[in-house]
């Protein structure tokens, strides 16, 4: 997922963002978070982890620890005892979301045959 650096950067952590956000990060990311997360220094000069995700409008970069993304996966209700996206959910979420574009970043790019 690169960057458009046209778009503004929303810095912000998981359980402040709006319901719709939440759900278009976890179709996003169906199989957890934690492998996801990429860490940047912030405007005080400290490292931070986040989970990256592009909407149409903005560029978000979701603040959380390895610890916090396994947190909150395993205390989902959306997500099933092995951190994966339940299939109705998923079902539900990218019916909810059919007509938005975003960039899956857990699919396989290389299936050419």
């Amino acid at each position: 997922m690169t960057q458009n650096t046209s778009k503004p950067r929303v810095i912000k952590d998981f359980d402040k963002l709006d319901e719709n956000i939440q759900e278009q990060i976890k179709l996003s990311y169906p199989f957890g978070f934690a492998d996801h997360l990429i860490r940047f220094t912030n405007k005080d000069g400290a490292y931070v982890s986040a989970l990256p995700f592009e909407t149409d409008e903005r560029y978000y970069l979701v603040r959380m620890t390895v610890e916090k993304a396994e947190s909150i996966i395993e205390d989902d209700d959306d997500f099933d005892d092995d951190g994966n996206l339940k299939d109705d959910v998923k079902e539900e979420y990218a019916d909810k979301f059919s007509d938005l574009d975003y960039i899956n970043p857990e699919e396989d790019v290389d299936d050419e045959d």
